[in-house]
């Protein structure tokens, strides 16, 4: 195989690792904003459907539980940017293989 045909090659496997990549950082990203979005839903208005005892009961209760899946989706939105920054550092990598790759396949410096 010449040196052109193994560049050549090199070059379409690089860009597949770059098109991975891409496609796991996106789902990464994906994740976190439902996690976002999951934590930004529980910011509800209070009922005035119900009288004022009952009312006030039910929000502290509901205020008590939104508090707690809070402090648990924070943990996992946490973990999911942490997640999403090694992927995008991966898809960084990757995406400069590939073009450094593209570049000698086609003679350019």
């Amino acid at each position: 195989m010449s040196d052109k045909a193994q560049l050549a090659r090199l070059a379409h496997l690089a860009g597949m690792i770059r098109e991975q990549r891409l496609e796991l950082l996106r789902h990464a990203a994906e994740r976190k904003i439902k996690t976002e979005q999951l934590i930004a839903g529980l910011d509800q208005p209070g009922t005035t459907a119900l009288p004022t005892i009952p009312a006030a009961r039910a929000e502290l209760a509901y205020q008590g539980w939104a508090d707690q899946r809070r402090r648990e989706l924070a943990a996992v939105l946490a973990a999911q940017i942490l997640e999403c920054e090694r992927k995008r550092d991966a898809a960084r990598l990757a995406f400069g293989r590939a073009q450094v790759l593209d570049r000698l396949k086609a003679g350019k410096k």
